[in-house]
C-alpha cells in the first residue's frame, strides 16, 4: 500500500515538473513574440508622431493649432527656459533694406515687430519652410495678415498686406510667395510689419534678420526665457538685456574688418578679439560668425 502511494506521488511530481517545464518553454517561446509586438507598437507610435509633426510644425512645442487668431497662447503656456532656433535655410521676406520703425516701445505701446518699407504690390515671401496657420483681416491692427508656424519653432507674422496668396493649413517653402505688400489696417503708409514669435512671445526680428545686409545674423539664435516683476513671461529682447547680451552676433560680409565690425556693432576691437579668440591682425572670412557681446 505504501509502495502504491509512493508511486502515485512520484508520478504526480513528475507531471508537475513536466507541466512546469512546458510552461517555461511556452513563456520562452512567447517572449520574442511579445518583444516583436512591442516593436510593432513602437514603430506605429513613431509613425503617428512623425505624421502629427509633419501635419503641425513644431508639434512638440505648441499646445494647439488655431487658424482663427494670431495670439492664442496664454499665461499657462509652457515656455522652455532656453531654446535654439536653426536659422539656416532662411529667405528674406522682402529685398527691401529700409527699416522704417524698429522693435520696441512706441507711442506708449509695444511695437512687437519691424516695419520694413515696401510698396503696394511688392512680393512678400515666407521666411522659412512651415505651415500657414492664420490668414485674416484686422481693421484696427494688422490689416490683411498671415501667420506661419515654422519647423524650427518660430512663428512669423506678415502684416498690412494688400493681398494674401495662401490659405490656412497650406504648407509653404522658404522663399515661396505668400502675399503682396500693402497699406491695410492700422497703417500710416505702405510697409511690411514683420514679427518673429515663440509660443506667443515677441522676439526682436533684428536679432535674427539683418535687413540692411539681406542676411541672417547667425546660423542659429538662442532664446532665453525671462520673467518680469509680475512673474509673467516677458518679451524677450525687449525687457531682458541679458538675452540681447548673450545672443548678439555678426555674420561677416566681403570687405568686413575687425574695426568695421566693431563700429557697426558698437563694441571695441579688443572685446571682439577676446570673445572670438582672435588677434587684432586676424583676417575675417565672408560667412564667418563673430560673437559681439
Amino acid at each position: 500500500m505504501n509502495f502504491i502511494c509512493i508511486k502515485t506521488m512520484l508520478v504526480a511530481a513528475a507531471a508537475m515538473v513536466s507541466l512546469s517545464s512546458f510552461s517555461q518553454d511556452l513563456l520562452a517561446r512567447q517572449a520574442p513574440i511579445d518583444r516583436k509586438l512591442k516593436s510593432v507598437d513602437s514603430l506605429a507610435l513613431q509613425r503617428q508622431i512623425r505624421a502629427e509633426q509633419a501635419a503641425y510644425p513644431a508639434f512638440s512645442l505648441y499646445p494647439s493649432w488655431n487658424t482663427e487668431y494670431a495670439h492664442v497662447y496664454g499665461r499657462n503656456t509652457i515656455v522652455p527656459e532656453t531654446f535654439t532656433f536653426d536659422l539656416r535655410g532662411f529667405c528674406m521676406p522682402t529685398p527691401s533694406r529700409k527699416i522704417t520703425s524698429p522693435f520696441g516701445p512706441r507711442w506708449r505701446r509695444m511695437h512687437n515687430g519691424l516695419d520694413i518699407k515696401v510698396e503696394i504690390g511688392d512680393t512678400i515671401r515666407a521666411a522659412f519652410e512651415g505651415k500657414v496657420r492664420v490668414v485674416k483681416y484686422e481693421a484696427k491692427g494688422y490689416g490683411n495678415y498671415i501667420v506661419i508656424r515654422h519647423n524650427n519653432g518660430l512663428e512669423t507674422v506678415y502684416g498690412h498686406l494688400s493681398k494674401q496668396l495662401v490659405t490656412p493649413d497650406q504648407v509653404v517653402k522658404a522663399g515661396e510667395i505668400i502675399g503682396l505688400g500693402g497699406n491695410t489696417g492700422h497703417s500710416t503708409g505702405s510697409h511690411l510689419h514683420f514679427e518673429t514669435r515663440f509660443l506667443g512671445i515677441a522676439i526682436n526680428p533684428a536679432l535674427m534678420f539683418d535687413f540692411p545686409n539681406q542676411d541672417v545674423v547667425a546660423d542659429s539664435y538662442t532664446f532665453r526665457k525671462s520673467e518680469d516683476r509680475m512673474g509673467s513671461t516677458a518679451f524677450a529682447s525687449a525687457k531682458s538685456n541679458d538675452v540681447e547680451r548673450i545672443i548678439k552676433y555678426h555674420k561677416v560680409h566681403r570687405g568686413d574688418t575687425l574695426s568695421k565690425v566693431a563700429k557697426i556693432r558698437g563694441v571695441s576691437v579688443s572685446k571682439l578679439c577676446e570673445l572670438n579668440g582672435l588677434t587684432k591682425r586676424a583676417k575675417l572670412k565672408p560667412g564667418q560668425v563673430l560673437r559681439c557681446s
